[in-house]
């Protein structure tokens, strides 16, 4: 385990995740002003993460023959898409909480607390993560995710003044 976690935390899939969270943050966040049912919101959120990581791959792809003026070999299509699926994982994560939500366990106001708050939690976690592993102590890792949290922080605070 400890193994995986160092292998993650040393990959650009990183990056992919926490870019994901806050598209899916953003998004649960916007669906909020106007909830819809839980089935929905899942719809909306596990499309929204799809499109995306497609997006991520399509981009990707393009780019790379642009840049090299090569097509893309199968090698390189596979190491996309799992960067595109870090993406996906971050933007997509909140569904879990919109399919318990359809499913009669969890209120679906609870469903969106709990995407928004876990999706700030996740940003903060890798903020402090990266501090501590780029040589900070632990109050200035704490400083360090509370300055990357701040983006995730302020969009729902800033939704939390106006509802």
């Amino acid at each position: 385990m400890r193994r995986a976690i160092a292998a993650h935390l040393e990959s650009h899939d990183v990056t992919r995740v926490i870019y994901g969270a806050i598209i899916g943050l953003a998004l649960v966040v916007a669906l909020e002003s106007h909830p819809p049912t839980a089935t929905q919101a899942a719809a909306a959120v596990g499309g929204t993460a799809l499109a995306v990581g497609l997006a991520e791959i399509y981009s990707e792809l393009v780019g790379a023959e642009a840049r090299t003026r090569r097509p893309v070999r199968l090698a390189q299509l596979r190491t996309v898409a799992t960067e595109a699926g870090a993406v996906m994982l971050g933007a997509g994560f909140p569904v879990v909480f919109f399919i318990l939500s359809a499913a009669g366990v969890l209120d679906v106001g609870l469903a969106f607390t709990l995407s928004k708050w876990t999706g700030l939690g996740l940003i903060c976690a890798y903020g402090f993560v990266a501090g501590r592993l780029s040589g900070s102590g632990v109050g200035g890792a704490l400083l360090h995710a509370a300055a990357v949290g701040l983006i995730g922080g302020a969009l729902i605070g800033i939704k939390a003044l106006l509802h």
